[in-house]
């Protein structure tokens, strides 16, 4: 585990996650922002797991991890860091199942998640957010990030919101 609050555990992903890295990653809700094209079987999921975030915990020793609902005992999404080499820095990323949107996840998982950062070597996060994303840009000023700029990523305009942490 990496920390937890009142109504989650925030946890590497396992192999026992792939069915849920699927859902996230073919759920058209929650892809409406993130500009990649949904996976269309489970295949995909296994190659994220194995080729994208088991490395990443591999190579950097952090990555996306899972969110874990302690009422549930489901992952509904993730929250955490990912190096992100375009920018030379630390994005914390996040996503979460629809159902779960409105209940202040997205907020409790990040700032949980945020204060573990130094103890990865992180003293700063930005969060790359594309143009229209409320949801998320509420998540992010929520936990003191603050719009830094304009930029675009993966050929799509985003805003930039950071905060650092040391």
């Amino acid at each position: 585990m990496i920390t937890q609050t009142e109504r989650l555990i925030i946890r590497p992903f396992t192999a026992q996650d792939i069915d849920a890295l699927y859902l996230m990653n073919s759920n058209a809700a929650m892809l409406k922002y993130i500009p990649t094209d949904p996976f269309t079987d489970r295949e995909q999921a296994e190659v994220l797991f194995h080729n994208v975030i088991l490395e990443d915990y591999l190579q950097r020793g952090f990555g996306r991890w899972a969110v874990e609902h302690k009422a549930d005992k489901k992952v509904i999404g993730f929250c955490g860091p990912k190096f992100i080499p375009e920018f030379n820095e630390v994005e914390l990323g996040y996503r979460y199942f629809p159902e779960y949107w409105g209940m202040g996840i997205g907020s409790e998982a990040a700032q949980a998640t945020l204060e573990m950062f130094p103890q990865f070597g992180i003293d700063k996060a930005i969060a790359l957010i594309l143009e229209g994303n409320l949801g998320s840009e509420g998540v992010a000023k929520r936990v003191g990030m603050h719009w830094r700029e304009q930029n675009e990523f993966m050929g799509h305009r985003i805003n930039i919101y950071a905060k650092v942490l040391a």
